[in-house]
């Protein structure tokens, strides 16, 4: 999968869920990350992906609202995300 090459998660360890329910996502949380662009392109990628795997629509929606200003618990959530797409690949719809 190209988005784990890109993001070098190839060899990560997967999660069993696409967002930690005790995490909560808000504006300006943290440090903002040093390439908003590639969290937009990334974000972009998964949000395509919620067409078949619905599963993610959820996370993807909530990451999807910082694509203004990402800061580094966004970016961690969209990691997380990958993660649990890479242990979970027959999820998808057929």
């Amino acid at each position: 999968m190209d988005i784990l090459e890109e993001t070098g998660l190839v060899s990560a360890k997967y999660v069993d869920t696409p967002m930690d329910p005790n995490t909560k996502l808000l504006p300006n949380q943290g440090e903002p990350i040093s390439d908003p662009e590639q969290y937009r392109k990334l974000v972009g990628k998964l949000n395509y992906l919620t067409v078949t795997r619905s599963d993610i629509s959820v996370a993807v929606s909530m990451v999807s609202q910082f694509l203004n200003s990402p800061c580094e618990d966004h970016w961690s959530a969209v990691i997380r995300i990958l993660k649990y797409i890479k242990g979970s690949p027959e999820k998808g719809l057929l």
